[in-house]
């Protein structure tokens, strides 16, 4: 690919350093160059709306004032064909099928080395779909049993709600989230409400349990 033709690709995520990381990373391929970066949301959208030549969005889960989840129903508004790649801490048995359930294209855990960024980035410019091979097997599997009842419920959840009971499974505390999540402590508390009334749940000590035993069988 000649260097007219490389793909324009945007950064959204809110630690500068990760993305100066990636930015250098992407911009040593003869065929893709970082073409715009973002902190947030807003931010992110306010680029696109003024950049219609961006070829594709790698996009964080975690953004310190929105989900990612949220972000990228505002960007299938303002530009329906755009392919958004999540990057994330999160546990791709997580967040994987729920990304793609939101609209995007695939989903990269933060912790995989450069190259297969790249390949997922090549991988969805081609108008595919990018999972690891772990992923793409157990979700075809789900595909091909059907959900459950526990699932259906959780999928009532907001993108919001997802991420609390995420970290109410990893052993976090309310202060913890509200922290991690950059929300205050009464924000998590209405999330974790939320939730347990959502998911038919009777105290906390219950959600606790809930939470554990769903992470627990969502990464085996």
């Amino acid at each position: 690919m000649s260097t007219a033709k490389k793909a324009k690709v945007m950064l959204v995520d809110d630690h500068a350093m990760l993305r100066h990381g990636m930015t250098m990373l992407i911009n040593m391929e003869p065929d893709m160059e970082v073409f715009a970066e973002a902190g947030d949301g807003n931010e992110a959208l306010a680029i696109l709306k003024k950049n219609s030549n961006i070829d594709i969005v790698l996009l964080d889960v975690t953004l310190k004032t929105v989900s990612g989840f949220e972000v990228i129903k505002s960007i299938h508004a303002l530009i329906p064909t755009l392919p958004v790649l999540f990057i994330s801490m999160h546990d791709e048995s997580v967040y994987a099928e729920r990304a793609l359930r939101a609209g995007a294209r695939g989903y990269v855990m933060k912790q995989e080395p450069g190259e297969i960024l790249l390949a997922a980035i090549r991988e969805v410019l081609k108008g595919n779909v990018y999972l690891s091979k772990q992923m793409h097997e157990k979700v075809l599997k789900r595909m091909v049993t059907g959900s459950t009842e526990p699932e259906q419920l959780i999928n009532t959840l907001t993108p919001s709600e997802f991420e609390v009971l995420h970290l109410i499974g990893q052993g976090h505390s309310s202060q913890e989230i509200a922290k991690l999540l950059c929300r205050s402590i009464k924000t998590i508390e209405t999330h974790r409400f939320n939730i347990r009334t959502k998911l038919n749940l009777k105290d906390g000590a219950d959600l606790i349990r809930y939470a554990t035993r769903w992470i627990s069988e969502e990464q085996h």
